[in-house]
């Protein structure tokens, strides 16, 4: 595999579906010769920061192949008076769609990940997505988030607001 974006989403899926930690692949890339582990070196170590998880990676080339405008990333939804909506992971504010994944599906330690509540505003289109459709089905996403966009064109936006979500502690 010459390809890091290959390489990043085979070690992340390996580190996801819990066939072995980030320590141990640490480990065994010290212990195994330098040829030809650069890339495997660079995901690790990636990983092993909290960089780049694979979903996001995924969500990300779906955005960017859907030909759509670039949402904002992370953003807290907070309708006219403050309250909190929700965290969505893209978010279109002139048309008020957002797109909320399904983050504990793929946890690393998921009796720890408390899942977001289904965001929930007046006239807000929220797409919910597993990780496995981004990775497997990134086509079928890519028409439910551009379907969302037109049902979204014919009515005004709705009233919520965003700001970055808080980074999670």
């Amino acid at each position: 595999m010459d390809e890091l974006k290959t390489v990043r989403e085979m070690i992340h899926d390996a580190v996801h579906r819990g066939l072995c930690t980030p320590e141990e692949l640490r480990d065994e890339l010290a212990q195994a010769s330098t040829i030809g582990s650069a890339l495997p070196r660079i995901v690790v170590n990636a990983l092993q920061d909290g960089v780049d998880s694979a979903v996001e990676q995924w969500l990300e080339s779906v955005l960017e192949r859907s030909g759509l405008p670039d949402p904002a990333r992370n953003a807290e939804l907070r309708t006219s008076d403050g309250e909190v909506v929700g965290v969505a992971d893209a978010w279109w504010p002139q048309v008020g769609v957002a797109v909320q994944v399904r983050h504990a599906e793929v946890a690393l330690e998921p009796s720890k990940v408390s899942e977001a509540p289904a965001l929930v505003a007046p006239g807000l289109i929220v797409v919910q997505v597993s990780p496995a459709r981004l990775r497997d089905e990134p086509l079928v996403v890519i028409q439910e988030l551009r379907a969302a966009h037109r049902r979204a064109r014919q009515r005004p936006p709705p009233d919520v607001g965003f700001a970055p979500a808080a980074p999670a502690a």
